[in-house]
C-alpha cells in the first residue's frame, strides 16, 4: 500500500475521538521553554496553533492567557476540536496555505504537525503571518527509547511494519521527518523536556493504535499487533499500569 504525507495526515479523521482520548498531552515545562526561547510569555500573545488536531496542544496556551486560534485541515479532527473546546476559535486550513492575516500573530506553533507541511510553502507562510519579533515553535513528543522496554517495543513496531508493507509511524522518511526549516530569522534554538505519565495498559495500546501507520493498516492488522503486544507487556506491567516516559524536543525561531 502506497501512502503519502497527506493521506497519513488525513487518516486521523477516522479516529479523532480515539486520538483525543489517548494521545499524551504536554508538560507545563514545555510551554515554559517556548516562552523562554521566544523571549515573551503566552499571556496576552496572539497565537495560531497549526495542525491543532483535537486541541491537545492548543488548550494549555489558552489557559496561559494567550489569544489562540486553531488551524486544522481535517473534518473529523476539527469536529472533535469544536466538541471539546467550543470556546476556542478554529479555522480550516494547513501550514502550506494559512487562512490567517499577515503580520497578525506573535506565536505560530506546530505540535506534532510540522512534518505534514511542505517547507517550501510553509516557511514563507510562517514569515507572512508572524509579526516582527514573532516566534515559530515546533515540537515533537516521543516515547523515550533510552528506556529498555520502550526501545524493545519500538524495534518490534519497526519490524512489524517492515514485514507488512511500507507504513511508517513517523509520517515521512527518516531523513526528512525531523528536519527543521531554513530561512527563519537567526535560526532555531532547541531544548528537550523529559516527562512521564502513568496510564492503564489498555490506554497505552489504544495510544499506539491512534498513530497513522496503524490507522492506515486497518483493524485486523492492528489487532494482530496489539494482541501480541499485550501478551508481551503483561509480565512487564503486572498491575496493568504503564509508566510512559517521554522526551519533547522543542525548537523555536524568532523572526
Amino acid at each position: 500500500m502506497t501512502t503519502t504525507p497527506r493521506s497519513r495526515a488525513r487518516s486521523f479523521d477516522t479516529a479523532a475521538a480515539l486520538y483525543g482520548r489517548h494521545r499524551p498531552g504536554y508538560p507545563e515545562a514545555l510551554y515554559d521553554a517556548v516562552e523562554e526561547l521566544a523571549g515573551r510569555r503566552f499571556a496576552g500573545a496572539r497565537v495560531a496553533d497549526v495542525g491543532a488536531g483535537t486541541g491537545i496542544g492548543t488548550a494549555p496556551m489558552r489557559a496561559r492567557g494567550a489569544e489562540v486560534v486553531a488551524v486544522e485541515p481535517g473534518d473529523g479532527m476539527a469536529a472533535e476540536f469544536r466538541r471539546t473546546h467550543p470556546d476556542i476559535p478554529i479555522v480550516r486550513g494547513d501550514g502550506d496555505r494559512l487562512p490567517l492575516v499577515s503580520g497578525g500573530f506573535d506565536f505560530l506553533t506546530y505540535a506534532q504537525a510540522w512534518h505534514w507541511t511542505d517547507p517550501a510553502l510553509a516557511v514563507p507562510e510562517a514569515r507572512r503571518v508572524l509579526a516582527p519579533g514573532g516566534a515559530l515553535a515546533i515540537w515533537w513528543n516521543d516515547l523515550d527509547e533510552s528506556v529498555g522496554w520502550v526501545a524493545e517495543q519500538g524495534e518490534r513496531i519497526r519490524t512489524f511494519f517492515e514485514a507488512v508493507g511500507p507504513h511508517s509511524l513517523n509520517g515521512g522518511s527518516p531523513v526528512s521527518f525531523r528536519t527543521l526549516p531554513q530561512g527563519l530569522g537567526s535560526g532555531f534554538t532547541t531544548r528537550t523536556v523529559s516527562w512521564s505519565r502513568r496510564i492503564p495498559l489498555d490506554a497505552h495500546l489504544a495510544n499506539l493504535s491512534s498513530h497513522s501507520a496503524f490507522l492506515l493498516l486497518g483493524e485486523a492488522g492492528t489487532r494482530e499487533f496489539l494482541d501480541a503486544e499485550r501478551a508481551r507487556l503483561d509480565p512487564v506491567f503486572p498491575d496493568a499500569v504503564v509508566e510512559e516516559p517521554y522526551v519533547v524536543s522543542v525548537s523555536v525561531a524568532v523572526i
